[in-house]
């Protein structure tokens, strides 16, 4: 009787054997070197930076002259599209850290220096696929992201928007938080962390700067 049931699961192996293996996700002739990982988190954090750099309007705004053009744009609307604009890089660098083969965490690259010449983890379709959409998702962001910061600026000057200094300070704080990325040459971990925090935290800034508004203001005066 054993020597039928051992007979029996000899059988069964060699049969397994012959089996062919389930094909994997990727077979390595299916994989593709993916671009260099900071391609696509250098454009995310200057898309921060260029929010951040709200901050020096504080130090170098002047006063606005009879024969400067106001924005066309209101400083309500920047400031909505702005607010827009860090919730989208918070989902960007939240993308970032859900591929971290690809941006984060997983491989030599996430311990190389901020730096090009990086090289991107071999991957398949559907990861070339998530690159090449958030590439293209960042880029958008950052023409949006300069546009919205520079028309919230030009609203401080106009006189739109008046903020107290500790709200500048804040958004400087966030600006020295991206350059200490730079000079210190941060890993490619470190750098999309960091960037994810500091999205974070500008949201919560133009949220407060919207609030400083003499506009709305008075909005609230006449609502009571």
């Amino acid at each position: 009787m054993r020597s039928r049931f051992l007979r029996g699961a000899g059988k069964r192996n060699r049969a397994e054997e012959k089996k062919p293996k389930a094909r994997s996700a990727a077979s390595e002739g299916e994989t593709r070197l993916a671009p260099d990982p900071f391609t696509a988190v250098l454009p995310a954090l200057a898309a921060l930076g260029a929010i951040a750099s709200i901050a020096t309007i504080n130090w170098i705004a002047q006063e606005r002259t009879p024969d400067r053009a106001r924005s066309k744009r209101k400083a309500g609307t920047a400031l909505r599209d702005l607010e827009t604009c860090c919730l989208g890089l918070q989902e960007i660098f939240r993308r970032f850290q859900r591929n971290p083969k690809l941006f984060a965490g997983e491989g030599a690259p996430a311990s190389s220096p901020l730096k090009f010449g990086v090289h991107g983890p071999r991957v398949g379709t559907d990861q070339a696929r998530v690159f090449h959409q958030l590439i293209n998702d960042v880029a958008s962001m950052l023409v949006l992201a300069s546009q919205n910061a520079f028309d919230v600026m030009s609203a401080v000057e106009d006189g739109e928007i008046n903020a107290p200094e500790e709200l500048f300070f804040g958004f400087g704080e966030q600006q020295e938080r991206l350059n200490k990325l730079i000079q210190a040459r941060a890993t490619l971990k470190a750098s999309v962390d960091t960037g994810a925090e500091v999205a974070l935290r500008l949201t919560e800034l133009v949220r407060e700067l919207k609030k400083h508004r003499p506009e709305e203001g008075r909005n609230e005066k006449s609502g009571r």
